[in-house]
């Protein structure tokens, strides 16, 4: 089994300075190794480095910790806060941020998607879209009329009608309808704006070709998650939430 990548400092910090250009700040002297980022804009905090005592977070535990505090969507705070190294946010709200342990038992590439949640709660508005990597869409699909399978195990593409202003190389998650009721595929529009050949009523509109790039278990990123984001239906295309592609993310891991 491959040993997964343990989360420094050095690490953490090359992360997000490569991706976000988010240098650490160190704020206090008394605790000189408290490390703050922040974005350039809002100047709001989206990750904070430190030390405590082990005990704080695991009673009877000897010894200093290193651990990372993080913003977290409300509705998975829960869930992580379940799993090996998330607790509750040390020294910060705990209904809004959670603190990773940072001793290998939360692999790097887990950490970074945590990052990358936190950074996209916390940035401004405008520019949330843009932090997440540009717009994120969302297309139902009828399992009883339309076999997707059957299509991207033949050419690992699929032609489909482009029914919003959706870009080449934007992410497209397909929905399937019930009775399936759930997102099973991540694709990537990899040409957009082809004119539709077909009269009829089809005449006029264009088409897109999505790439396959994942497909998900049924019973994963169900209808029933969707609703706790807002997607309460996917009935055309729409672009998703920022938290909701945070989860995936996560889910993915």
């Amino acid at each position: 089994m491959r040993k997964k990548a343990e989360a420094t400092d050095e690490i953490i910090i090359g992360y997000i300075r490569e991706k976000y250009g988010a240098e650490p700040e160190y704020l206090w002297a008394r605790t000189p190794d408290c490390a703050a980022f922040r974005h350039s804009d809002n100047r709001k905090w989206f990750a904070l480095l430190m030390t405590v005592k082990a005990d704080r977070l695991m009673p009877g535990r000897e010894g200093n910790v290193r651990i990372l505090n993080i913003k977290c969507d409300q509705l998975m705070s829960g869930s992580l806060r379940q799993l090996d190294g998330y607790f509750p946010a040390y020294h910060m709200n705990k209904e809004s941020w959670i603190t990773i342990l940072l001793d290998g038992t939360v692999p790097a590439e887990d950490i970074f998607s945590a990052v990358d949640m936190s950074y996209s709660l916390t940035a401004a508005a405008a520019a949330r879209s843009t932090a997440a990597g540009g717009r994120t869409w969302v297309i139902p699909a009828k399992p009883d009329v339309y076999d997707v399978d059957r299509d991207f195990r033949e050419n690992g593409e699929i032609l489909w009608h482009q029914d919003r202003k959706i870009s080449t190389g934007e992410t497209v998650y397909i929905y399937m309808g019930a009775p399936v009721s759930a997102i099973l595929y991540r694709t990537t529009a990899t040409e957009t704006d082809i004119p539709e050949l077909s009269g009829g009523k089809a005449a006029g509109r264009k088409l897109m070709k999505l790439r396959l790039e994942k497909r998900y278990e049924m019973g994963l990123i169900t209808l029933e998650r969707l609703r706790k984001h807002g997607v309460v239906s996917v009935r055309c295309a729409r672009t998703l939430p920022d938290t909701l592609i945070e989860e995936i993310k996560l889910l993915e891991k």
